[in-house]
């Protein structure tokens, strides 16, 4: 399994490709759902991508990011007992360097079900999906029932 840190490296590995690729992005501390996400994206694809980022801008104000379970060598192990070509583990400078200023605003999607409580929380989302989407270029991307 490929682990690629940067997205200059996952890039250059995307490049050597020559086929589908299906994506399954995760903030890690890996379980069964996310297994089952990575397996729906190798069924539908020739190569499997996992990311594993946990994203501060769908964290709250309240809620601390510091917190959130991270388990990165668990993850690696399950990752490559299940067959992942590539996992995908950037840092915050990576994702959000400091001259980055686009933001994606989720609108009327927010609303209702945890866009109430968690005001930010879908922008957040989509932004960083849109930010994955366009540094994995998948084909087919595999999102859990609670996603």
């Amino acid at each position: 399994m490929t682990v690629c840190q940067s997205i200059d490296e996952l890039r250059a590995w995307r490049r050597t490709l020559s086929g589908s690729v299906g994506f399954a992005p995760t903030m890690g501390n890996l379980h069964d759902g996310h297994i089952a996400c990575l397996k729906a994206a190798q069924r539908s694809s020739d190569y499997s991508v996992v990311s594993i980022f946990v994203n501060p801008t769908q964290f709250a104000p309240t809620v601390d990011f510091a917190k959130y379970p991270r388990t990165l060598d668990d993850d690696l192990k399950l990752l490559t007992a299940n067959g992942c070509d590539a996992v995908f583990v950037p840092t915050v400078d990576e994702m959000y360097p400091a001259s980055a200023s686009t933001k994606v605003m989720a609108g009327a999607m927010a609303q209702g079900l945890e866009g109430d409580f968690r005001p930010g929380h879908f922008d957040g989302v989509v932004t960083v999906c849109l930010k994955l989407f366009q540094i994995v270029q998948p084909t087919n991307v595999a999102f859990g029932s609670k996603d």
